[in-house]
């Protein structure tokens, strides 16, 4: 199978990595990695697979899959457009809007492929296959890579636990405004507690600087610049504070705790507090409180049970069958204002 990566974000690189990898253990594939360098200025796998900035050359390559963790991928390209998400965030509206660029969905896990299966009765142009999603399928294979890393950052310190805050970057969504006062009094009334701080790349730089700053001289904080895996330090840490994040669905499906500041979902399952002052109280509780981990195990049933390491095999069989079913769309019907926006995006290309 000819297959195309496509990352229009810097945080598809991750997510389609595993995908990658899949498909070079599987051997027969095709695949070249589309990279939006616009958006994404160095990209980290340059040396160690085949990719093009070029849409003309994704056209060229002829794929027959095209998966895309995204919110768009251009009409006019052949092959079966999959989106396979870039989180579990389901409580930002834009998670559940239907744009008609894809012609099949992977869903994570019940949850959400109840809801697209219905979104799919709507509008009557595109499947829904339930396969997991990829990182999970990294995160099995390195879940325990780091735990020497971890104890010796924790000797270093002189600390016995790891916090990680992971805030959202939107303006309206974020708590970085009203977290550093929080966290120095956690720190001061918990001496055992190492503070990761690993921020979103779009983060202002206002925040980055200052936060930065702050941790500079301390003992029992750490900055994480921009560029590294925020997953490598979620599956290093014991607790996770947060806001409106899809991270923290992530770290749920881990079983481990989250507090977070006024997050905008509907439906919690973790700690979450309307003032920051209640920081302390509410880590204390996270760790005990039998609720909070009965709500735990309900989101990796339903958001994500597949964390058999077998997600990315499940993708690609389920875009052969989509072929064998279907053949190989030679492009996506689409109405003029959405193609006027993947022209846009992209460009145009030559027939």
């Amino acid at each position: 199978m000819r297959i195309v990566l496509f990352c229009e974000n810097r945080y598809a690189v991750d997510i389609l990595q595993p995908l990658s990898t899949e498909a070079a253990r599987q051997g027969g594939h095709e695949v070249l990695w589309y990279i939006h360098t616009k958006k994404i200025k160095s990209f980290p796998l340059a040396a160690e697979v085949r990719w093009t900035d070029s849409i003309q050359e994704v056209y060229d390559f002829k794929p027959e899959a095209i998966f895309v963790p995204g919110n768009i991928v251009p009409y006019y390209l052949p092959g079966v457009k999959i989106q396979v998400f870039h989180g579990y965030a389901a409580e930002k509206k834009d998670h559940w809007v239907i744009r008609r660029y894809f012609d099949t969905y992977f869903t994570q896990g019940p949850y959400f492929t109840s809801h697209f299966e219905l979104l799919a009765k709507k509008y009557g142009d595109f499947e829904v296959r339930e396969t997991g999603w990829t990182k999970q399928d990294w995160i099995k294979e390195h879940l325990h890579d780091f735990d020497s890393e971890k104890l010796s950052m924790l000797e270093k310190h002189g600390k016995k636990r790891i916090v990680i805050y992971a805030p959202t970057f939107s303006p309206k969504l974020t708590s970085l405004p009203y977290m550093k006062r929080p966290l120095e009094q956690l720190l001061e009334k918990e001496p055992d507690v190492l503070l990761l701080m690993k921020f979103h790349p779009l983060t202002a730089q206002q925040w980055t600087d200052e936060y930065r700053e702050w941790a500079k001289d301390r003992n029992d904080a750490i900055y994480i610049e921009a560029g590294e895996n925020v997953t490598k330090y979620q599956m290093m840490s014991d607790l996770m504070i947060s806001d409106t994040s899809s991270a923290v669905y992530e770290f749920l499906l881990l079983d481990r705790p989250v507090v977070t500041l006024r997050t905008i979902a509907k439906d919690i399952y973790w700690e979450d507090i309307t003032d920051e002052n209640n920081l302390l109280a509410a880590y204390n509780k996270a760790y005990n409180d039998a609720e909070s981990i009965a709500k735990r195990r309900w989101i990796i049933d339903n958001y994500d049970p597949h964390l058999d390491g077998k997600c990315c095999a499940r993708m690609l069989e389920e875009a052969a069958d989509y072929i064998r079913r279907h053949g190989v769309p030679a492009k996506r019907k689409l109405n003029i204002w959405r193609k006027y926006t993947s022209i846009k995006t992209f460009g145009k290309i030559k027939k």
